[in-house]
């Protein structure tokens, strides 16, 4: 049984943005608890026996959505999974009268993805449930980026002076966003590499690099975390074809072994294998991809459980 210290400052988990510094170290000791059950023949803690954990998404999900609702299990809690799908929302009804309705139910937590950025903050200002962002838009994903982080300090240890990378689709990327205010905070340096169509402009404000050349971008950082091309968030073609793509920013095994160090290699996934990375990467032995899906059910788990207020692991 581990006793926790304190707090997070927050009620919700909103986004990186209202976090921290404090408040990620904290989740990242409670994470490093969990992992240790994780470890074990019985992989359950009955923390949250008595708590209720809807996960209400209104945007399609596999990785994220099976992550929470295996950290919630694991921590005992109950379960209730809603998809808008074949929902009363697509016969009018409004995101507010929907989760009302659940929480009606004596739901303590509400764990939601939406297509709308910032669907989670105009909840958190309707209901008295806490929220947890699983990604909203093109705003934020921060369970994705607190993994991330989380996952390149085991590689890599303190964050802080570090060179981290992200290369891809910087301008649709919720992930992108949550890393860049995640890694800051930590006090690692920042480059975003990508074609100059997805990169956002003035991005620079938020304390970062832009970098069009990958094999700059590469050799200047220590962690490479490399995102998905999202083609259905991108009202217009932004490059001509894929292939061009994976010929300029596409990461392969040949470029990374003529730089003269190992870089970690990340990818939030889902992969498109020969598009943003080659296969000889995402499965060599610089790559941490499957530790990231492994940490995520550890970051979750404590994100979920200090949101709680409870106090103590059994």
């Amino acid at each position: 049984m581990w006793a926790i210290d304190n707090m997070l400052s927050v009620k919700h988990l909103l986004g990186i943005k209202e976090l921290n510094a404090a408040d990620i170290a904290l989740i990242f000791k409670t994470a490093d608890n969990f992992k240790q059950v994780l470890q074990r023949p019985i992989k359950k803690v009955p923390s949250l026996r008595d708590t209720t954990v809807a996960n209400v998404f209104f945007e399609n999900s596999t990785r994220t959505r099976l992550s929470f609702e295996l950290a919630e299990k694991r921590l005992g809690a109950d379960v209730v999974n809603f998809s808008a799908s074949g929902s009363s929302v697509s016969k009018g009804e409004t995101l507010v009268d929907t989760v009302k309705n659940i929480l009606a139910m004596k739901v303590d937590m509400v764990v939601m993805r939406h297509s709308a950025s910032g669907a989670p903050w105009f909840l958190a200002n309707h209901i008295d449930a806490s929220i947890v962002n699983a990604g909203d838009g093109t705003n934020e994903h921060p369970t994705q980026a607190l993994l991330d982080a989380y996952s390149m300090q085991e590689q890599v240890g303190s964050l802080k002076g570090k060179h981290v990378t992200l290369i891809g689709d910087i301008m649709h990327s919720r992930v992108a966003l949550s890393n860049i205010y995640c890694l800051t905070k930590l006090g690692a340096k920042v480059t975003v590499a990508g074609p100059p169509t997805l990169i956002p402009k003035h991005i620079e404000s938020l304390g970062v690099r832009v970098e069009y050349n990958l094999r700059k971008a590469l050799e200047w950082c220590d962690v490479a975390n490399i995102l998905r091309i999202q083609l259905e968030r991108q009202n217009k073609p932004l490059f001509s074809t894929l292939r061009e793509y994976a010929l300029y920013y596409g990461v392969n095994k040949t470029m990374l072994d003529s730089i003269a160090k190992d870089i970690v290699i990340m990818h939030p996934g889902p992969i498109n294998r020969g598009v943003e990375v080659n296969s000889d990467v995402a499965d060599s032995k610089q790559s941490i991809i499957l530790e990231q899906v492994e940490n995520g059910v550890a970051i979750r788990m404590a994100v979920i459980y200090l949101l709680s207020g409870k106090r103590e692991i059994e």
